[in-house]
């Protein structure tokens, strides 16, 4: 997090000067998706679908991993010393959310593969054919896939939980320093999961139960974007003037258009009516939620690394 180390040691950096930072946000957007990802066909498998075979159960992990790969890759990235990276694993702090993230990444990969064991792609299992035993084995302990549901849930929580509290630890930057942070990226990770599930859903079923489940998840992301400006508005006038980016200064037309209005408030309103049978269910409100997702990271991240203690005034 180069990017955002060097605007912290620079407090006087004029806001409207500062190049946008792609490789975090699409970090955090796809870690939030996987984590929610993980949540979802975590719980499929514990309310045992795996019985269906069209459950997305068996074809999410798999994504999840090319998703979660892609996000490491955008992470490395935006490092300033790569090459020293692996000294993030020789030693871990307690109370560093950067140790306790860096760990978390690493322990979900055997998850997933425990995940996409299961139930192999078959371009996997003609090439591996002594995946298929391993697969056997598994699918012929259903306790064991309960529980690898079971561990996928808590350790998606935590992977969400993460990537929201990743910043809000980094109080320098008094936009991100709110507690609610850590809720409202766990649950757009959670909408926007539900939104991509439900796209490539084969059973009508899951649509219908993700697009229910997404509409509440819609509605609690909403509460909590009131709270998240709430707390800034009243706490003190360098977070007054940090919550003035999205509710009228330069961040102000992608949070109000795209993360409000077309993130959330538009797609609920369509799949509202989708789930009560009024019309049918339409793939323009999960993409519309996703992009929504993808959106709020940019501005949560760059409006906040733009926000500073030290210069208040300017922060409009």
């Amino acid at each position: 997090m180069n990017e955002i180390t060097n605007t912290r040691m620079n407090p006087g950096i004029d806001p409207s000067l500062s190049i946008w930072n792609w490789e975090i946000p699409i970090y955090l957007f796809l870690g939030g998706i996987v984590a929610g990802m993980m949540i979802i066909s975590g719980y499929f498998l514990f309310k045992g679908r795996t019985k269906d075979v069209e459950c997305s159960c068996f074809l999410v992990p798999f994504i999840s991993f090319i998703l979660l790969s892609f996000g490491m890759l955008a992470l490395f990235l935006d490092l300033e010393h790569k090459a020293y990276v692996w000294r993030v694993y020789t030693t871990f702090k307690i109370k560093s959310p950067m140790s306790w993230g860096s760990w978390i990444l690493i322990l979900i990969y055997p998850i997933l593969i425990l995940n996409i064991l299961i139930r192999i792609p078959d371009f996997l299992s003609k090439k591996l054919k002594f995946l298929k035993s391993i697969s056997l084995k598994i699918n012929s302990h259903p306790t064991a896939i309960k529980n690898i549901g079971l561990v996928s849930m808590i350790f998606g929580a935590l992977l969400g939980i993460y990537t929201g509290v990743l910043l809000s630890s980094l109080g320098a930057r008094p936009l991100w320093n709110n507690s609610t942070l850590w809720i409202l990226f766990l649950l757009s990770g959670l909408s926007s999961a539900a939104a991509f599930v439900h796209l490539i859903a084969k059973s009508k079923y899951e649509s219908h139960l993700l697009a229910k489940a997404d509409n509440v998840f819609l509605s609690l992301e909403l509460i909590v974007l009131v709270l998240f400006l709430i707390g800034l508005l009243t706490s003190t006038q360098v977070h007054i003037s940090a919550a003035e980016f999205l509710i009228s200064g330069n961040y102000a037309p992608l949070f109000w258009v795209f993360v409000i209005g077309l993130g959330i408030i538009i797609p609920l309103i369509i799949q509202l009516y989708a789930v009560n049978n009024k019309i049918k269910h339409q793939p323009v409100a999960p993409i519309m939620v996703i992009i929504g997702g993808l959106i709020l990271r940019f501005v949560i991240v760059n409006a906040g690394q733009a926000s500073h203690w030290f210069n208040a005034g300017m922060l409009k």
